[in-house]
């Protein structure tokens, strides 16, 4: 396993770990309280963000914004369930 996927692995474990044993003050924690439909508002807000930073043509600001996406959807990940080997083995799939 690479050290770039192995980020992701960590920051998925980090998530499950608030949704299981919440931890005062956690932004992650808010999210799930707040549930699936602040979520999906964060992941459209994000999208938004990455589609603006683009069309700025800003390289700094597509990665800024884009790991705020993929941190929001591994959240909403983690709410329905969905692995990330899921998410890998769709990719897989698409190769």
């Amino acid at each position: 396993m690479s050290e770039k996927q192995n980020i992701l692995d960590e920051l998925y474990a980090v998530i499950c770990e608030r949704k299981e044993n919440p931890r005062e003050g956690s932004y992650t924690n808010y999210l799930f309280d707040k549930g699936i439909d602040k979520i999906l508002k964060k992941v459209g807000e994000e999208s938004a963000e990455v589609i603006i930073a683009s069309k700025n043509d800003r390289n700094d600001e597509i990665v800024y914004e884009s790991a705020d996406l993929i941190y929001h959807l591994m959240v909403l990940f983690v709410e329905k369930g969905i692995t990330l080997d899921d998410i890998f083995d769709e990719l897989r799939k698409r190769r």
